[in-house]
């Protein structure tokens, strides 16, 4: 009895080893999710600026992290708060230097300069930052970002 039920269930362990890896997008294709990503990255800057709370809540990822420059983490809901507060973020902070990769998933990492002024100094400081975006049930999350101050 069972031996028999281990038989009956050797298939259901090799299906995992059946699956296919998720592909890498082509050309065209990645071309295509840059322009969503940037559209997306649009209406999060408009939601950070306009302090919408019902759009931030759905573009963060639920396990979503920044890492500030200090080295802080914040998760989804610091962030959520802390755009609701008007604090300065990457979000919506003006950006040069941007380059996007995309990966299979597919995920997009873009990366960026921008001027981001420190509050307490009220001097304002140029920042490396990272953010990678990932697709979800209902379309594209902000999975994680980073900012890295730049030396003067």
């Amino acid at each position: 009895m069972l031996r028999r039920a281990v038989l009956a269930a050797l298939p259901l362990f090799a299906l995992p080893a059946l699956a296919h890896p998720p592909r890498q997008p082509d050309d065209t294709e990645a071309k295509s999710l840059i322009e969503e990503i940037k559209d997306f990255r649009r209406k999060i800057a408009k939601a950070v600026t306009d302090k919408d709370f019902t759009t931030l809540r759905s573009i963060y990822a639920d396990a979503f992290s920044h890492t500030h420059g200090s080295g802080k983490v914040d998760d989804k809901n610091a962030r959520v708060v802390s755009a609701m507060a008007g604090e300065p973020m990457i979000e919506n902070a003006p950006a040069s230097e941007l380059s996007y990769r995309v990966f299979a998933g597919p995920t997009v990492i873009v990366t960026g300069k921008s001027p981001i002024l420190n509050v307490r100094e009220q001097k304002t400081y140029d920042f490396r930052w990272l953010c990678v975006y990932v697709t979800g049930r209902d379309g594209w999350l902000l999975a994680a970002s980073q900012a890295t101050r730049v030396p003067t």
